[in-house]
Formats: C-alpha cells, sequence, structure tokens
C-alpha cells in the first residue's frame, strides 16, 4: 500500500458532520476501543484535516500532527489506524507476536507476515475472522511495528496447519507513508527520533532457524543481506547478546545495512505516554490570537483584497484572504479569540473605521463593503514579503509567464430589463450600471422594505404590490392564469435576478472584457480519426482570454506531440488539435496553468464505447 512514494493532491479540514461520521465509522470498526482511547487520538476539540493522495488514500489526522488512519479506497469501509495511532492505543487493535526480532527486518522491509513467523501463545491460537484488522508487535514491546488484514480465519489456518500468509500488510514503520510524514506532512516531524526511540536493555539473540520460516519467500534476496547457509546453521543478522552493554546504542555492532540499523531501531520503540508527550505546538493565549488576526487581515488588505472585489462576504474574505497571511505551522481559530465569531470581529474593525462592514439580513452574513486605506492601521502596516514573492521575483521570465494564466477572474453580473426598471428607479438606483446577482437581491430587499410590503402574519413572505409583481411574473404567466399575490423570501432574489439581462465579465490581468449574455463552455472532446488514431479537441478557450496560436504551441510542448489551430466551421473562434487522447491531462493543464473553474470545462471522450 505505501511501498512507493507518494504525493498529496489535496488537503482540508473536516466539517463538523464529516467530523462525527469520522468518529461514528471508527468506532463500529474499532468497537474495542474505549470512547477515551479515541479522543485521545482524535480530541475532540481539535482541527482534524484530510490529505487525499494521488493513490485515492484518505489520510486524517489532527491538523499540524500526524496521520493517525487511513482509509484505502477513500470511501469508509476499510479504515486502519497507523503506527502512531497504535503508539498512543497500543490495543486498538489485536496483535500477533513475532517469534523473534529477527522477522521485523522482513515485517518492516514490505513483506507479508506469514503464519510460521507468529509466536503462538500456550492457549493456542487467538480467534479471527478473514479480512479482520491486527497489528503485528515485536517480543517484548509494546509498540506496533505494522498494521494489515488478516488472509483466512483462524479455522482455516488450523486446517493448513498454520502454513501460508496470515497477515497482508498495509502500513508499517519507515514505509513511504512515514517518509510522506517527514518530508512535508508535518513541518517538525523529525522530533519523533527524540519521542519514541530510547535507549532499553534488548532482548536476547535472534536466529534465522526460529525467523525465516515466518518470511514470504520473496523477501529472501541479496538486498536483505542474509547469506544461504548449510540447514540447521543459525545466522545472528543482529547480534543483540554482544559482550558489550546492552543499555547503551552506541555500543551495538550493527552493519551499514540501512535493513539492520531499521531492525535496532524497532527493538528500541516505547509506546509515547501521554503524560510525557513533547509538545511541539505553540498554544496561543486569545490575546495572541486577537493580535494574529489583526495582523492576517491587515496583510491580506494590503496583497490581496481589491477595491474592485468589494462588496466580498465575510466568508470569502476569511477563507480567500485572512486565512493564508497566517504563518505557516500555524492555527489561527476565530473561536479561540476574544471574538468567538467571525461577524462580531468584522464589526469590531468596523467600528474602528479600518473597514466598512454590513449585515446581509437575507443571508444572514456579514458582508465588507469597503476598505479605508487611509486609516492610521493600514498605513503603519508594512506588509510581509512571503517566500513565494521571493521565489516569484528570482525566476525566469517563461515562469512567470505561466503563472500569468492564473491570474483569471469571472463575475456574472446583470444589467436592468425593462422589467425591473421601476424598482431601480423607486429606490434610485441607476439602471445603466451592471451588478451581481447579491448586489440585484439587495436592491429589491430595499424595494420591500420601503414599501412594507413583508407579510405581517408570516415574516417569510412577501406580498406582491402591482410593481413589484409586474417586475417579476409579466409576461412570464399564461393568458387566462391568476397572477400571485405573494412570493418567499428564498424564491424572490432568485426570480428577480432571471428578470435581468445576464452579463458576465472576464479579467486575466490587466486586460478585462464585458459580453452579453451567459458565459460559453470550453469544450474538449476526444475522437477517433482514420488509423485508429486518436485527436483531442479544444474550443471556447477566446471567452476566457486565451489565444489559440500560443496555447497551441504550449500544449506541443507539454505533451510532446503536434498541435494545429483551425477555424470553426459556421462559428466565430478557433480550436485547437492535438494529436493523442490527452482530453484529462488538457482539462487538468486548463484549471492548473490558467486558472479555468471547473464548472466552465465540458468534457466528451468519442472513444469509449
Amino acid at each position: 500500500m505505501f511501498k512507493k512514494s507518494l504525493e498529496a493532491k489535496s488537503q482540508q479540514r473536516l466539517s463538523g458532520a464529516d467530523r462525527k461520521k469520522l468518529k461514528r465509522t471508527i468506532k463500529e470498526r474499532f468497537r474495542n476501543a474505549s470512547d477515551s482511547e479515541i479522543d485521545s487520538i482524535l480530541p475532540p476539540k481539535a482541527e482534524i484535516t484530510i490529505v487525499k493522495l494521488q493513490n485515492r488514500v484518505h489520510l486524517y489526522g489532527v491538523e499540524g500532527g500526524f496521520p493517525m488512519f487511513f482509509d484505502i479506497d477513500g470511501r469508509g469501509t476499510e479504515i486502519f489506524p497507523t503506527v502512531f495511532a497504535l503508539w498512543k492505543v497500543p490495543d486498538l487493535l489485536p496483535a500477533f507476536i513475532l517469534k523473534g526480532g529477527e522477522v521485523s527486518r522482513f515485517v518492516i522491509g514490505g513483506a507479508d507476515l506469514m503464519f510460521p513467523g507468529i509466536s503462538i501463545p500456550a492457549e493456542g491460537l487467538p480467534s479471527f475472522a478473514e479480512g479482520e484488522p491486527w497489528a503485528v508487535k515485536v517480543p517484548g514491546n509494546l509498540a506496533p511495528i505494522a498494521v494489515g488484514t488478516t488472509t483466512m480465519s483462524s479455522t482455516a489456518a488450523l486446517k493448513a496447519g498454520l502454513r501460508g500468509k496470515a497477515l497482508r500488510i498495509t502500513h508499517y514503520y519507515r514505509d513511504s507513508l512515514w517518509e510522506l510524514v517527514e518530508g512535508h506532512y508535518v513541518p517538525n516531524a523529525g522530533f519523533l527520533e527524540d519521542v519514541v526511540f530510547e535507549d532499553p536493555s534488548l532482548s536476547s539473540a535472534c536466529q534465522a532457524s526460529d525467523s525465516c520460516e515466518g518470511v514470504n519467500e520473496a523477501s529472501s534476496d541479496p538486498q536483505n543481506d542474509i547469506s544461504n547457509k548449510d540447514e540447521g546453521e543459525s545466522v545472528d543478522v543482529l547480534d543483540l547478546t554482544s559482550e558489550a552493554n546492552p543499555s547503551s546504542t552506541a555500543q551495538l555492532d550493527v552493519s551499514n545495512d540501512p535493513a539492520e540499523q531499521i531492525t535496532a531501531n524497532v527493538d528500541d520503540l516505547k509506546v509515547i505516554d501521554e503524560e510525557s508527550n513533547v509538545e511541539v505546538h505553540h498554544t496561543l493565549s486569545t490575546e495572541d490570537v486577537d493580535a494574529l488576526l489583526d495582523k492576517c487581515l491587515l496583510q491580506g488588505l494590503h496583497t490581496t483584497v481589491k477595491d474592485k472585489d468589494l462588496p466580498m462576504p465575510g466568508s470569502t474574505l476569511w477563507a480567500g484572504h485572512v486565512l493564508p497571511c497566517r504563518p505557516s505551522g500555524i492555527t489561527l481559530d476565530i473561536k479561540k479569540s476574544s471574538y468567538k465569531k467571525l461577524s462580531k470581529w468584522l464589526q469590531a474593525k468596523s467600528s474602528t473605521t479600518l473597514i466598512s462592514v454590513k449585515e446581509d439580513k437575507h443571508k444572514k452574513e456579514v458582508v465588507l463593503n469597503s476598505v479605508n486605506r487611509n486609516h492610521p492601521e493600514y498605513t503603519s502596516f508594512r506588509p510581509e514579503k512571503r517566500q513565494v514573492e521571493k521565489i516569484d521575483q528570482t525566476s525566469d521570465h517563461a515562469a512567470s509567464e505561466g503563472r500569468s494564466h492564473k491570474t483569471l477572474e469571472v463575475a456574472e453580473m446583470y444589467k436592468p430589463s425593462v422589467h425591473v426598471n421601476p424598482i431601480f428607479a423607486s429606490v434610485g438606483v441607476d439602471t445603466g450600471k451592471l451588478f451581481s446577482a447579491s448586489e440585484a437581491t439587495d436592491i429589491v430587499f430595499r424595494y420591500i422594505e420601503k414599501e412594507n410590503l413583508v407579510k405581517p402574519t408570516d415574516k417569510s413572505m412577501v406580498v406582491l404590490d402591482a410593481i413589484l409583481c409586474d417586475a417579476l411574473f409579466k409576461g412570464a404567466i399564461k393568458k387566462g392564469s391568476t397572477y400571485p399575490t405573494a412570493i418567499h423570501k428564498k424564491d424572490l432574489g432568485h426570480t428577480f435576478v432571471n428578470r435581468m439581462q445576464a452579463h458576465h465579465v472576464v479579467t486575466r490581468g490587466g486586460e478585462s472584457v464585458v459580453r452579453k449574455g451567459a458565459l460559453k463552455n470550453i469544450q474538449i472532446m476526444t475522437e477517433r480519426r482514420q488509423g485508429n488514431k486518436k485527436v483531442t479537441k479544444v474550443s471556447g478557450f477566446e471567452s476566457f482570454l486565451m489565444d489559440a496560436e500560443a496555447l497551441a504551441s504550449e500544449l506541443q510542448k507539454k505533451f510532446a506531440c503536434s498541435t494545429s489551430v483551425a477555424e470553426l466551421p459556421g462559428k466565430k473562434g478557433h480550436e485547437v488539435l492535438v494529436q493523442g487522447g490527452v482530453i484529462e491531462d488538457l482539462a487538468k493543464h486548463l484549471v492548473e496553468q490558467y486558472g479555468i473553474p471547473k464548472r466552465y470545462i465540458e468534457v466528451l471522450d468519442k472513444t469509449k464505447k
């Protein structure tokens, strides 16, 4: 499962509902675990993150910490604890005890566990069913070194004479999941060596006569540095009974073979005590969180919040501009501040006149209206230069040109039509401007508040006067049908916006264009040509301010194939033809390099039956 190198595709926080579902799934799968044990692995008040890997595996863990569970198929049916979780709760899974420490060198090398390598207790083989999750431990040590699933039931194993494969290993100590953690999953994962490994007295030597029977035949190769000797002769791969002091790892005579060094480390594994666990995350006080919030807000106002983006919902400001400005490795939680809620914090900053906000009563959300860029707090703040910006400055022109593809902004706008013009005129708004859907909804609610059209007996309903009724339904109701006299608030905004003229604004870099009508999608299609060859065609990209010749040249280098540009028959615009079936890679390229939202990309593969 984790033998090859891994790469994370995405990482995000779990919502409250998903977190409850995850804990419920864990309790159902590991029925022997108590609530306190599960809470020690996934604390109730901690933020839980999900990391999606390229092999469809999902990793779950505390934000800023280690992965504690992994889901093989991402569907929640095969969830396993990681070695990190088992060090905190060793009895979370039943465990097989190896006959000797020598077998561990093969297990942590990726080999499956065989029945002859398992130490059978005096009371007999424990009962288990096929497909159950089990852990693997070395003798005299509580810390598991691997996790896997049983290949057969205990009854079938006894019938087979305790021969064959017992456990199919899915995750083991020092596999590629471990490398992912040390590489970039946790910034300070190096502290593992200080926390986990100690210097206990080591057990007696393990001999191959007791251990090699329990190893998959595929593991007995020169890579494991085991020389084939005459039958019955013992092979001491790791001599732990040397005359040197066994309590000193410096005295151990371990060869340069990495597998032997890992085997020595496995014998030193100790379960982490909760009381002695090293605290690696900085605990911020309420005052520190308040100060960090203000700093991140000012950083975002200086660097990413533009006046043309206003008004902006508070949730967008928080997720897209405040959170990205927090220092790496620091968790910023509004609930740990003195404000407790995002709306209260924004209203408090509005009282200082740094920003101007208003509450959208219909959506029940605070909206950022404007930024006072002459405010003393704003003018005295010096934004930090992010490391990414330094890399951008030193990179070559071609790389910076590629990144500029991502600076795409698409806005769906609406212009007042003859149907709704009386509503805009009544509230004194210019009918020649373009409005977003939320702005148009605000205008119709201003008219309702002005004319006092909210139904007294039901606050969720709006009474339709002659002007509002014509604006919403004139020409849309069949002749002979009765016009409605009231409308629900949740349907009002959508109905009102649909009566306006749709426009869209596309901005890329310094270039911006406004067009009438809804924005058309990019079409990507793969079909077969003569000779059973595939060709991929892409069209509709001009709407996103992309040049056909430049795109064709870029795709030619990207996919190392021939490309061409042709005019669309009977239509305005061009299409780019790419030799080969690269439909998925091409769509991914448009999203990552040109910033095209996925909802604007249509994919059709005609080569699939």
